[in-house]
């Protein structure tokens, strides 16, 4: 498929189809209806993806086949320990399109929720792109609550709302600085897949600090609010 066959129109309209039919699919599917693209919901239950696409306005619903081959770009809304094995299955359809992996590889621990890939250089995006190897793979949209993608416009203390990705292919970048952008967000480009792991990381230390009353968003102040700052990196 051409990216020109894959857009519904000349315009910026973008074609994504979405794999899953939960909070965090209806949260961006419905993003993405209102930045004006056409989405196709997906899952194993047909009548709960009609339900979920009927909630946000989407284009259609279907089987998981159905919404792998719909546009140029697909979202990874299940669980994180069945991805992987849902890409192997899909590979074929996922061929040359961009998949957006939003998961969160998160089991509850004794001091909080914890990675279940290990840590180190593992991730749950390399394990989709390896199971998919034709398709090209972005890490992104999971460090975020799922409310937070339900805001018109997500701009927080006069900036819009930054969206950390990674992504293995240079058309995978792309796309995904294309689509954030559409969202009113701004895109922060993180490296390749490698660092993807980082994100996930990232991903479970928020939830853990939400979860014990704790606001993520005052950890990291930019250096620039302190006077006389100086980055000491060689």
């Amino acid at each position: 498929m051409t990216s020109n066959e894959a857009r519904a129109s000349d315009s910026g309209t973008l074609r994504i189809g979405i794999l899953g039919t939960g909070s965090m699919a209806a949260a961006l599917g419905g993003a993405w209806v209102r930045a004006g693209h056409q989405v196709l919901v997906g899952g194993r239950n047909l009548a709960a993806a009609a339900t979920t696409a009927a909630r946000i306005g989407a284009a259609g619903h279907g089987g998981f086949t159905e919404a792998a081959a719909y546009g140029e770009a697909v979202l990874m809304a299940v669980p994180a320990d069945s991805a992987p094995a849902l890409a192997q299955e899909l590979a074929p359809a996922l061929a040359g399109r961009t998949v957006l992996d939003c998961t969160v590889p998160m089991a509850p621990g004794p001091d909080g929720p914890r990675l279940t890939t290990g840590g180190g250089t593992d991730s749950v995006a390399a394990r989709i792109a390896a199971a998919a190897p034709e398709a090209g793979v972005a890490k992104v949209f999971g460090i975020c609550h799922e409310s937070i993608w339900t805001l018109p416009r997500p701009v927080f203390e006069g900036a819009p709302l930054a969206v950390p990705f990674c992504a293995g292919t240079p058309s995978a970048a792309a796309f995904t600085e294309e689509l954030i952008t559409s969202m009113g967000c701004s895109p922060l480009p993180c490296g390749g897949l490698s660092r993807a792991p980082l994100l996930e990381a990232a991903a479970v230390l928020a939830i853990g600090v939400w979860w014990s009353g704790g606001e993520a968003r005052h950890v990291l102040p930019s250096p620039a609010l302190a006077p006389g700052a100086v980055d000491d990196e060689p």
